[in-house]
């Protein structure tokens, strides 16, 4: 990818996992204090290095309230990719965060779009484990023609942030290269 294309990315998960701070620290590459999303917030990202280098994003963080998942639908449909963030730390919530991200991934809407899984707030003690997070929400069992990753990260220090970008890139070329041959 890279160079001067662009992307539109939807990112989504259960409410208080982190998605607006990882939402401002890929804009201005600092922590950010936030507060719940009411609706979303849309930002575009011009990718600094990796090899996203170069690729504009444009990231539509979405509510995670329960009244406000049916809207995900809404902004996946148009979008290139998923960024489904996951805190790491909410063990109670993880399969309501596990029931959500099916249920997006079967919509008729979104049929083999990419997601990036962030197992975010990975510097909290309490933290599952990465491969803990990846059994718990079932990534294995997802079809075979679904594109994933899952990528550990700190949204406070934006540990993990940069491979998750260059994960997603790499997972829509690879959905252009299948959607062309076919």
């Amino acid at each position: 990818m890279g160079g001067s294309s662009s992307v539109q990315i939807a990112m989504v998960g259960l409410d208080t996992s982190g998605k607006t701070t990882v939402l401002y620290r890929l804009k201005f590459n600092e922590y950010t204090n936030t507060s719940t999303t009411i609706g979303f917030n849309c930002e575009k990202i011009k990718v600094t290095s990796g090899r996203a280098k170069g690729v504009l994003m444009t990231i539509w963080d979405v509510g995670g309230q329960d009244k406000t998942r049916p809207l995900w639908k809404s902004y996946t449909r148009s979008a290139d990719g998923i960024i489904y963030v996951v805190d790491s730390e909410d063990k109670e919530r993880v399969e309501e965060a596990k029931m959500e991200l099916i249920k997006l991934l079967k919509s008729p809407d979104n049929p083999g779009l990419p997601v990036i899984v962030l197992a975010n707030k990975q510097d909290l003690p309490k933290a599952l484990s990465p491969k803990d997070i990846e059994k718990m929400l079932g990534l294995h069992e997802l079809p075979p023609n679904q594109l994933w990753s899952l990528e550990p990260t700190c949204a406070i220090t934006g540990e993990g942030l940069q491979e998750a970008m260059d994960s997603m890139c790499r997972l829509i070329e690879k959905r252009k290269k299948t959607k062309r041959k076919r």
